[in-house]
């Protein structure tokens, strides 16, 4: 009979924030294969990464959607003298149908009208409507479902991004100067991301969440424990503003960066792990399942995510929720490693539910990947103090800051400062 693995404290599903009860745990080499056989330089990285990326898909995230058959976009407005003149502003729809029914997706572009050629695209999604970038009248609204109004109508505040107050902000002219564009899209658009205490039944994770652009991929099979998830479609939809961008000559998709904050880092890391098309990610303060280890189980944990965010992480994840650092076979530092040899940099902040050290613990496991094409992983540097830029390499980087949780305008300057190495 075997011995039933002990609990490593009998409150296991709630947030932890005492490091003296963190067990002790140990971190799979990602370079070494399931079958214990060492990799031995960059030409078998391809076959470690899809072994890795396997894994999520079966135990976390879920199976990865397919790409589209067909998609189908239209510019449905565009301003050439947005923003004092400064930028061109362009608004496609997004369909997946030749006949243009069933889900699409909004999409605004916000690029610098006197560029010389193409530019790179910073691409992400948003919590609330595309009209929160900028106080422009003429930005469409989405008529789709907002989790956090109570009618579940997308807010109509315009510009929030451009208040200095926001937690959220986005330096649009700063970067528009520095030869960026920026595209984002609604994720409520993409699926809707129900609260946990969501009180009608027909808003809740078990059923809404899976509508939206899941209606492109048939009947869940309930039997199944590795469905697609909500991040996964989320992460998709990723993929597909990129698809967007490579049809734009005006932008150069080929420097795309993806970014997010909260579950939408979580989205950006994914979706860079698994496309590889992006060569920069930025996941902001993504905390549990995204960057964090796991095993670290510090604030936001396995078991809270499994019981909070049932959408959000396929049924396969909740079993490692008593015991992490014992039942987890993979972790945090391996979906990492999969975006090298691209270059990622990841901001912290100090609020502990998002365990901003397990960032760091992960980013410091994941940096052999980088060293394996003879490339700098993460500086060798203890974990650094707020401001402290000391552990951000060019190709893998870690900072944290004082600001709260949302992309605060020195994430956009460190971006700015790392995107200089290349």
């Amino acid at each position: 009979m075997s011995t039933p693995i002990p609990d490593i404290r009998p409150d296991y599903d709630k947030a932890n924030y005492d490091e003296n009860n963190i067990a002790a745990f140990t971190l799979e080499d990602p370079l070494t294969f399931l079958d214990g056989t060492p990799v031995k330089g960059p030409a078998d990285w391809p076959r470690r990464r899809k072994e890795i990326l396997s894994i999520f898909a079966k135990e976390m995230f879920g199976e990865e959607p397919p790409r589209p058959e067909t998609m189908v976009t239209e510019l449905v407005e565009e301003k050439a003298d947005a923003l004092a003149g400064f930028a061109v502003r362009s608004q496609y729809r997004m369909w997946f149908r030749q006949d243009k029914s069933g889900p699409a997706i909004d999409w605004l572009l916000l690029r610098p009208r006197h560029a010389k050629g193409p530019v790179p695209v910073i691409l992400f999604l948003n919590f609330n409507g595309n009209q929160e970038l900028i106080p422009d009248q003429e930005v469409i609204v989405p008529d789709c479902w907002h989790r956090n109004t109570e009618d579940h109508r997308l807010p109509e505040v315009r510009g929030n991004f451009c208040n200095p107050n926001s937690d959220t902000v986005l330096p649009i002219g700063i970067l528009l100067s520095a030869g960026y564009a920026v595209m984002t899209a609604y994720y409520g658009q993409v699926s809707p991301d129900p609260n946990s205490g969501e009180p009608n039944p027909a808003f809740q994770q078990a059923n809404f969440a899976y509508t939206g652009v899941f209606e492109l991929w048939g009947k869940r099979d309930e039997s199944r424990d590795d469905n697609t998830t909500a991040i996964g479609a989320w992460a998709w939809a990723l993929s597909r503003g990129l698809d967007l961008a490579e049809r734009i000559p005006e932008l150069d998709a080929r420097k795309a960066i993806v970014t997010g904050c909260s579950r939408l880092g979580k989205t950006a890391l994914l979706a860079a792990a698994r496309d590889e098309r992006f060569p920069v990610c930025m996941p902001v303060q993504s905390g549990g399942g995204g960057v964090p280890l796991a095993k670290h189980d510090y604030g936001e944990n396995v078991a809270t995510e499994a019981r909070m965010f049932t959408h959000w992480f396929c049924p396969a994840y909740a079993k490692y929720a008593r015991n992490p650092a014992q039942l987890l076979t993979f972790d945090q530092h391996l979906l990492v490693a999969t975006i090298a040899p691209r270059r990622l940099l990841v901001p912290g902040f100090n609020e502990p539910w998002f365990d901003t050290l397990g960032d760091f613990l992960s980013c410091q496991a994941a940096s052999p990947a980088w060293e394996l094409f003879g490339l700098p992983g993460l500086p060798k540097v203890p974990f650094p103090d707020n401001y402290d830029t000391s552990a951000i390499g060019p190709y893998l980087g870690y900072f944290r800051r004082t600001e709260e949780h949302g992309i605060a305008a020195y994430d956009w300057w460190m971006l700015l400062n790392f995107l200089k190495a290349i």
